[in-house]
């Protein structure tokens, strides 16, 4: 069963009369077919307008929607032979990043993952996408083993932020995640990250240091949740709605800003109402951009990467002297 937000009630209320009439038709009871004409028009219409004028804040709420794909469903619909590949060799394996071995057109890729779960007890098991110090271990692991094989990396971000508890704290969170950004930096092979919902702080940031960084069309990208934000900057969470404006975490705000290389199309209402046109979207932007990617020198590309990050901050000398 589909959950729909707020400012989806008026097309979900024409979706259930056109069903209710098709029904009727169907039925043979009587012709509605001008009036199911008439209401698909108007469907169309009111999609158009409420999709293309969403605000940052409903931007949010659709990336943290419940029922949005999230990394196992575009590997099951990508990738062909998965084989998953678990545990950091030091601590554990963390189920909020899941990661393995797969084919894209008979291409082998290392794909890693944020996971969220569907319910209370999977989301307990995945803490909620929250990774620990030993997933983002896990996850080095993995992209050190892709150099090794020549294979490039493919990874998905969907977390509000690593977890900051005091079991990921005394187990070196900070160090996991910096030692992560020191070594994908150097890696010496592709890498591709894709914001699918939720990139949270250095949570997203910890498997998010990319060659080409794209966001699916209403993902959102951020230093700080905008309930963070607005906890700091205005001593009031409830004011996450202006948090979220004032941030720019949406993937066109993230796009004029330079941050990501591209936005990825969604299905006509978001992600989570047509899972495989959604991979299929996801599928074409890893192809073609893997293509692009291997024609290039890896010396080449490592400069680029370092590069790239380099010029994402901008700063002024100010001599005080």
């Amino acid at each position: 069963m589909i959950e729909y937000l707020d400012f989806e009630m008026p097309i979900v209320e024409i979706e259930s009369k056109i069903e209710e009439f098709k029904k009727i038709t169907k039925d043979g009871n009587v012709k509605l077919d001008e009036e199911i004409m008439s209401l698909q028009k108007k469907l169309r219409d009111l999609k158009k307008e409420i999709f293309q004028n969403l605000t940052p804040w409903q931007k949010t709420k659709l990336a943290r929607h419940p029922k949005r794909p999230y990394t196992l469903d575009y590997i099951q619909r990508i990738f062909t032979n998965f084989t998953r590949l678990a545990g950091d060799r030091h601590f554990g394996d963390d189920l909020a990043i899941e990661s393995g071995i797969g084919f894209v057109n008979n291409k082998s890729v290392m794909v890693i993952g944020h996971q969220k779960g569907r319910d209370t007890k999977e989301n307990l098991i995945r803490n909620f996408g929250m990774a620990h110090p030993e997933g983002y271990r896990k996850a080095l692991r993995l992209m050190k083993l892709a150099e090794k094989c020549k294979i490039p990396v493919i990874t998905f971000i969907d977390t509000p932020g690593a977890y900051p508890g005091i079991g990921a704290e005394e187990r070196g969170q900070a160090e996991a995640i910096a030692v992560n950004l020191k070594e994908m930096t150097l890696l010496k092979t592709p890498i591709i990250s894709i914001v699918i919902g939720e990139g949270g702080s250095g949570g997203a940031l910890g498997i998010g240091l990319a060659d080409r960084i794209y966001m699916l069309e209403y993902a959102i990208y951020s230093v700080i949740s905008p309930e963070g934000c607005a906890a700091i900057l205005f001593s009031d969470a409830q004011r996450a709605q202006d948090a979220a404006f004032s941030m720019r975490v949406s993937a066109d705000q993230i796009y004029k800003l330079g941050i990501i290389d591209g936005i990825i199309k969604e299905p006509e209402g978001g992600a989570h109402r047509n899972y495989d046109e959604a991979a299929n979207n996801v599928k074409d932007t890893i192809v073609s951009v893997l293509l692009e990617l291997e024609r290039i020198p890896l010396d080449e590309l490592i400069n680029r990467r370092y590069e790239k990050f380099r010029k994402m901050s901008v700063y002024k000398i100010v001599d005080n002297s």
